[in-house]
């Protein structure tokens, strides 16, 4: 099996888990009694374990890939197993938080691997195939959690659509060796690195993609593992399905637009592409945050045509990065982003579901703001550098 198909099967196989796990809250809250406050934390719980394991992740990345690769769905398995099993809240934030530290394992890992051969013309479109496959995962996972029997409890329904992650267990000794050797150029520190690009650390065009990937995460996050379930559930009256379709509706659509997008970025430049869609996003998520149900419905498919372009800020990351930085600024961006999926659940649960719909809609507000701003500023700007590697 090829490298980047070796990746995408990891990323598949490991994102049931995190696909099925937003459905189930309303059922977690009433099994556990839990407080809006505590489903937030758990919640959040996943996107604090992304956000302290992403420069560890990259570090490890940039040493010893393979391994970093293969541990990756054997720690998902852990927290699985430690989050169906929970006794209580302290068990619950548990299991989501080994659950993040194998996601950003997974996610950090394999995006070094697809972008450490960088080739000219295709970089974004490689990169919304990987994410392809990742939300076809997601959806395995929402898929699954729809279908399970009614009569499941929550934690028998999510181990079971969590169960693809051992396929990828059994894939592990072939990630560990395809991806052992790390070539030289990469296992550079980021000290050495930065002497020989010092106007890295002043880009402006890396700073603005922080910033994008930063927005993205906290609407992104905020939305779908908190305000779509609870106010579907409370406040417009939809069931355990019901609330599975929406969340399948924005991974559907999302699918539909990954691969376009990613084309479409490499013909005519990722500012404009970037641009369009977090302002389709921050549309979207006003509708989800404040709306009546058919602009509730209406702004999940906008949250995932917002979705297709994840993966561009990264891009052009890699445009402006030389090799041997790549996998801890990889660890960086991913840092800031999963800061961000942290504090959306976090900063809803604190605000309780009502007031978590505003902030929601004011998230929305800001991506547009961001994608205006894109749009007028021609961002990113291409550096000499990345003018003369695609030429």
């Amino acid at each position: 099996m090829g490298a980047t198909a070796l990746l995408c099967l990891l990323s598949f196989g490991n994102t049931f888990a995190v696909g099925a796990f937003a459905p189930l809250i309303p059922d977690i809250a009433r099994a556990h009694d839990l407080s809006d406050r505590e489903i937030g934390m758990v919640a959040a719980a996943f996107g604090l374990a992304r956000m302290i394991g992403a420069l560890p992740a990259g570090a490890l990345a940039g040493r010893w890939l393979g391994r970093t690769l293969a541990a990756a769905p054997v720690l998902l398995c852990l927290g699985i197993l430690a989050l169906v099993s929970a006794t209580g809240f302290a068990t619950l934030v548990l299991g989501r938080f080994a659950i993040g530290l194998a996601h950003t394992c997974t996610m950090v890992s394999a995006l070094t691997g697809i972008l450490r051969d960088h080739r000219s013309g295709s970089g974004s479109f490689r990169l919304n195939v990987f994410e392809f496959v990742s939300m076809l995962g997601v959806l395995g996972g929402l898929a699954a959690v729809a279908m399970a029997p009614r009569a499941w409890s929550w934690n028998v329904s999510y181990l079971v659509a969590s169960a693809p992650v051992l396929l990828v267990v059994a894939a592990a000794p072939a990630l560990a060796r395809r991806f052992g050797a790390t070539p030289a150029v990469e296992r550079a520190g980021p000290r050495r690195a930065a002497l020989r690009d010092p106007a890295a650390p002043a880009s402006s065009t890396v700073g603005m993609m922080f910033v994008v990937g930063i927005v993205l995460g906290l609407a992104w996050s905020a939305a779908s593992q908190f305000v779509i379930p609870l106010r579907g559930t409370r406040e417009l009256g939809l069931d355990r399905s019901g609330v599975s379709s929406l969340l399948a509706l924005a991974q559907i659509v999302d699918l539909a637009a990954l691969l376009p997008v990613g084309r479409l970025a490499d013909r005519i430049g990722r500012g404009p592409v970037l641009g369009g869609v977090a302002i389709i996003l921050g549309l979207g998520t006003v509708g989800i945050g404040v709306g009546s149900l058919p602009l509730f419905v209406a702004g999940c498919a906008g949250l995932g045509a917002g979705l297709a372009g994840w993966m561009l800020p990264l891009g052009v990351i890699r445009d402006h990065t030389p090799a041997e930085r790549f996998a801890w600024r990889t660890g960086l961006y991913r840092l800031g982003v999963d800061g961000a999926i942290f504090a959306g659940p976090l900063l809803s649960g604190v605000l309780g579901e009502r007031r978590a719909g505003a902030l929601v809609a004011a998230m929305g507000v800001g991506a547009v703001v961001v994608g205006l701003s894109l749009l007028r500023g021609q961002w990113p700007r291409r550096s000499s550098a990345a003018e003369a590697h695609r030429t």
